[in-house]
């Protein structure tokens, strides 16, 4: 066993560029970050002893919040540390802290739970092993060794049920699914891609959350925010010189918040023949604020059909278990 990697500590001055037009800093924003520092930490653990180089691929986001709104001005520092190691992946806890450089004043922004897997640098695609970690207690490591086990299920589950995406009618009712449905089209250059020319996950997750985003905007018609993701799943690895559509679709609304199914699929721009894939696939919550960033009522969402209907009681059922969730944790902090 050996000991983690230190854990690196990323800083970057917000800027408008980042930001939507209230001043807001987009979730993808954030997200790009996180999956940026848990590369690093992942990456250096993996090749700390002699033997073959390779480079930490994110392959699942865990449940994210976004517990605090960013500005324009305000710096983030994000952290990252390794807390449990299989025999070929890590779970890395990720934070962001955002900082208003004119008070001092700091707050936490955002925090995740990552999943990654080391990829030779000889041989593209082949997953290494991963040293083991050194823990503070059995205790720990069973803590650990729950949640891998958690999320390898969940993860072979969600493979399972891969669904297509149906095309909106041409003329939808306002407050519809196909109303505010939204489609994203991208083409992968150099610049979104690793040292081995696959899709950086942060690019990824970066086109996910504006898909998400407009699909909420055009169901409240105000400023809207990530609030948090459920989980993100990448079923498969998307490589240089592909297409990439981001579809975003509501599933579920709440008085104050809505869900989004984001799905990501991929095709070669040179090989059509081989076919699209579902490359990711996550549930985005939204919500929407006033000009004091204070949360509005966000309207209804309506239903046509089985299909919707089924999906609008999945994502009724996850509201409802996270809603709980977040009950039992704040009685346990108190």
């Amino acid at each position: 066993m050996c000991e983690a990697a230190s854990s690196p500590q990323l800083c970057r001055l917000m800027r408008p560029d980042d930001a939507n037009i209230a001043g807001n800093v987009h979730g993808g924003n954030i997200f790009k970050m996180i999956e940026e520092a848990g590369c690093i930490v992942g990456t250096r653990h993996c090749n700390q002893q002699n033997g073959e180089r390779c480079l930490a691929a994110l392959v699942r986001v865990e449940k994210t919040d976004f517990l605090a709104p960013m500005f324009v001005g305000e710096v983030a520092s994000v952290t990252a540390e390794i807390s449990y190691t299989s025999k070929h992946s890590m779970e890395v806890q990720v934070k962001v802290v955002a900082e208003n450089i004119l008070t001092g004043a700091r707050k936490l922004a955002s925090k995740a739970a990552v999943w990654y897997v080391p990829l030779s640098m000889q041989d593209v695609g082949r997953i290494v092993e991963v040293p083991p970690i050194k823990y503070a207690s059995a205790e720990q490591e069973e803590e650990g060794r729950k949640r891998y086990d958690a999320q390898k299920i969940e993860r072979l589950e969600k493979t399972a049920k891969i669904e297509e995406i149906v095309p909106p009618p041409a003329d939808p009712e306002r407050h519809t699914v196909g109303f505010s449905q939204h489609s994203l089209i991208h083409l992968v250059g150099p610049s979104d891609c690793t040292l081995q020319d696959y899709v950086n996950g942060g690019v990824t997750m970066k086109l996910m959350d504006e898909a998400a985003g407009l699909t909420a905007f055009r169901h409240c018609k105000t400023n809207v925010v990530t609030a948090s993701v459920d989980v993100i799943n990448f079923h498969r690895k998307i490589q240089k010189g592909c297409v990439v559509t981001v579809t975003g679709r509501l599933t579920f609304t709440s008085n104050k918040s809505m869900e989004i199914e984001v799905l990501v699929d991929a095709s070669s721009l040179m090989e059509e023949e081989k076919g699209k894939y579902r490359a990711a696939s996550a549930f985005f919550t939204f919500i929407s604020l006033d000009k004091f960033h204070k949360a509005l009522p966000v309207p209804p969402l309506k239903i046509e059909g089985e299909e919707e209907q089924r999906r609008f009681d999945e994502g009724k059922a996850r509201y409802l278990q996270n809603k709980a969730k977040r009950l039992a944790d704040k009685q346990r902090q108190q």
